[in-house]
């Protein structure tokens, strides 16, 4: 059903759960190294492959890291906690089960305010928080000799054991309700707040491709919003911003249509897939009490001390939504402006070129111009560009004092794409700099004239504006490296033309 239509005929409510790995250097419960793309099942212990005779022990800085988030949530951190077993069956966890928290997690409440653009401007929408809590990752399981690398079809699966262990911070919302036709628009943008602040606090790299912040999507439709929730779908580890939003247009589409004729709603988890936007259903969604969860034995509880809790208060950084703040007031950038930056992840880059001395609106164009027009072309996003925010800096200082033109600019920066160096080395290995000896140019215009005698005469009749034409032929015989204007300017007292104004 198209997406507009379903919008007229139900009301969205949204759920999302958020997975944060931590970025320590150990695992949850024991020493092992965290470090990510290490050989299959190297990074395993006793401890963390569950054999006999093991026991675990909490690693602090991860509980530092879940009360800063929590902290920076608006959340109430709790005076105790502790952690569950939460029992299930599959290989991907070799003891079968995962040292979760259930009942009694870290931190409960909280709400994370997030901007979404829409046509009369932009609005802010505040996701409220169920909880936070301190669980340890699963391994990763692939399998092998299907055609689509789900369990279906393959011949067999191989384990990597090495993410088994890894800290993991699960944020829960509580239902999104309110949102309509916004609703995809709106978990986008709260996981990428989320990105965001979990950045700013330095406790993950959050890098959704490599599965350190993925997202699961739940997602009901009901006929009004006065309606009781309808039966919501769970799409599972969604690891990139463009693909939450889709799942959730899709999820919107999918039960809408089921619901229109006549059908019903299964609960259950689905996978999602990016190369055709669509989801597939996964298993029957387990009710948390299938998990048969009871407290884990061999952990004390956890009772952060309420002087802990302040002194680590005391470390958070300036929050994302308040250094955006700040930054619009420096910058004098309309919301409209800001927002670019931010959807386009260029908000970080752009701040570090104006620390190295560019202006905002230089640094804004160049970042959201030339180098996010680069940046699609490779697929990758603005920020993971191989080129510095201080190179950026420094070619708008060459263009600024008129060493470089605009089009010799964009071959510096194709040159430090392609690994020739810095931006200064880029210019001597390519002979890039402009040409600024006026008896060379003058040269170049005298040939020019020589060659292009009707031209001449038009110009000298009065048709000044034919002078593009034989300024066009200076910058070709200066391989594009000369001032035009100035080239115009020197053009026309040569011709003797008079300049108005």
């Amino acid at each position: 059903m198209p997406f507009d239509e379903a919008m007229s005929r139900f009301d969205p409510v949204l759920g999302l759960e958020v997975h944060v790995e931590l970025g320590t250097a150990t695992k949850m419960f024991c020493g092992c190294p965290t470090a990510f793309g290490a050989a299959p099942n190297t990074q395993t212990c006793p401890t963390c492959l569950g054999l006999p005779g093991s026991l675990p022990v909490v690693n602090r800085v991860a509980v530092e890291s879940a009360i800063r988030i929590g902290l920076a949530l608006n959340s109430e951190i709790v005076e105790w906690c502790r952690f569950a077993r939460k029992n299930y069956f599959y290989p991907d966890m070799p003891k079968d089960y995962q040292i979760s928290q259930y009942d009694e997690p870290i931190a409960v409440g909280g709400w994370l305010d997030v901007a979404v653009p829409t046509d009369e401007g932009v609005r802010t929408f505040r996701v409220q928080i169920e909880r936070a809590h301190m669980e340890e990752d699963t391994g990763k399981t692939s399998h092998q000799g299907g055609e689509t690398g789900r369990i279906q079809g393959a011949d067999y699966s191989l384990v990597d054991y090495n993410r088994a262990g890894i800290p993991l911070i699960e944020i829960v919302t509580k239902p999104i309700e309110g949102i309509g036709a916004l609703a995809p628009a709106v978990a986008k943008a709260y996981v990428a707040e989320l990105r965001s602040l979990v950045q700013a606090l330095g406790v993950s790299d959050a890098h959704m491709h490599q599965g350190s912040l993925r997202c699961d999507v739940n997602l009901s439709i009901r006929p009004s919003p006065d309606a009781p929730l309808g039966t919501r779908s769970e799409t599972k580890n969604v690891n990139s911003l463009r693909s939450v939003e889709r799942a959730v247009r899709y999820e919107v589409q999918r039960q809408a249509a089921l619901l229109a004729a006549g059908g019903r709603v299964v609960q259950e988890t689905r996978h999602w897939h990016e190369d055709t936007g669509l989801t597939t259903p996964g298993r029957s969604k387990e009710q948390a009490e299938d998990y048969r969860y009871f407290p884990e034995p061999d952990l004390v509880p956890v009772a952060p001390s309420r002087e802990w809790v302040e002194e680590l208060r005391g470390t958070l950084p300036e929050l994302p939504s308040v250094r955006r703040q700040r930054l619009q007031a420096e910058w004098g950038m309309s919301d409209f402006e800001l927002q670019n930056l931010v959807n386009a992840g260029a908000l970080g880059v752009v701040e570090a070129t104006v620390a190295d001395g560019a202006s905002p609106a230089a640094a804004r164009n160049w970042w959201l111009g030339e180098l996010s027009r680069l940046a699609n072309e490779r697929g990758v996003e603005v920020a993971e560009l191989p080129i510095f925010p201080a190179d950026v800096a420094r070619i708008i200082a060459l263009v600024d004092d008129g060493s470089l033109t605009d089009k010799l600019a964009r071959q510096v920066v194709a040159g430090v794409l392609a690994g020739e160096g810095s931006p200064d080395e880029v210019i001597a290995a390519r002979g890039l700099q402009v040409v600024s000896d006026d008896s060379a140019l003058l040269e170049a215009i005298d040939a020019a004239v020589a060659a292009d005698p009707d031209v001449v005469e038009k110009i000298r009749g009065g048709k000044v504006q034919a002078a593009g034409v034989l300024v066009g032929a200076v910058m070709k015989a200066t391989r594009g490296q000369a001032d035009a204007a100035k080239v115009r300017t020197l053009l026309l007292e040569r011709l003797g033309v008079e300049l108005s104004g």
